[in-house]
């Protein structure tokens, strides 16, 4: 839903005047493509308190998650633990690009293990895995190495996934 990584990128590459692109994290994720010495930083920038605050939204997230949330019941599952700082401004984004959606289906969690639905779309393997519903790999460079999931690339995808199963 969220363009979490350009963000990162995009911070990350203004504070050392570096290019590192997508492309540059694939199969590792940002950390696996900066020197160890820069990890620090890395997490300052995403710890920052305005980071989640104006995230650009996935293309087609919101056209298809109205869409779907005439015919199923959305929740957003968030690691908001993770970030604790995360919590007012991911729920005040939440509100700016997905008002259809009420606060009460937003789930702020540590561990996405505790869900119980019957999908979950997520970009982190791990979290797929633990999960007991079925998921589906959000496809994003990190996770370009994971096997054993189904993959969809888009939210038109998530759509079609869904036309699909009805």
């Amino acid at each position: 839903m969220a363009d979490t990584l350009g963000e990162h990128l995009r911070r990350y590459n203004a504070m050392f005047a570096e290019q590192v692109a997508a492309s540059d994290v694939a199969g590792r994720g940002l950390w696996g493509a900066v020197s160890e010495e820069r990890y620090d930083d890395l997490r300052a920038l995403i710890h920052a308190e305005d980071f989640f605050e104006d995230l650009e939204v996935m293309a087609d997230a919101q056209e298809v998650l109205l869409q779907l949330h005439g015919r199923f019941e959305i929740f957003i599952a968030t690691q908001a633990m993770s970030v604790p700082n995360s919590f007012g401004p991911k729920y005040r984004w939440l509100q700016r690009h997905f008002s259809f959606l009420p606060p009460s289906r937003y789930v702020y969690c540590g561990d996405k293990s505790i869900l119980r639905a019957d999908y979950l779309i997520d970009d982190t393997p791990g979290n797929l895995r633990r999960f007991t519903g079925t998921g589906l790999l959000y496809d994003a460079p990190h996770n370009r190495d994971a096997e054993g999931f189904e993959r969809v690339k888009s939210w038109r995808e998530v759509e079609t996934y869904f036309r699909q199963i009805g």
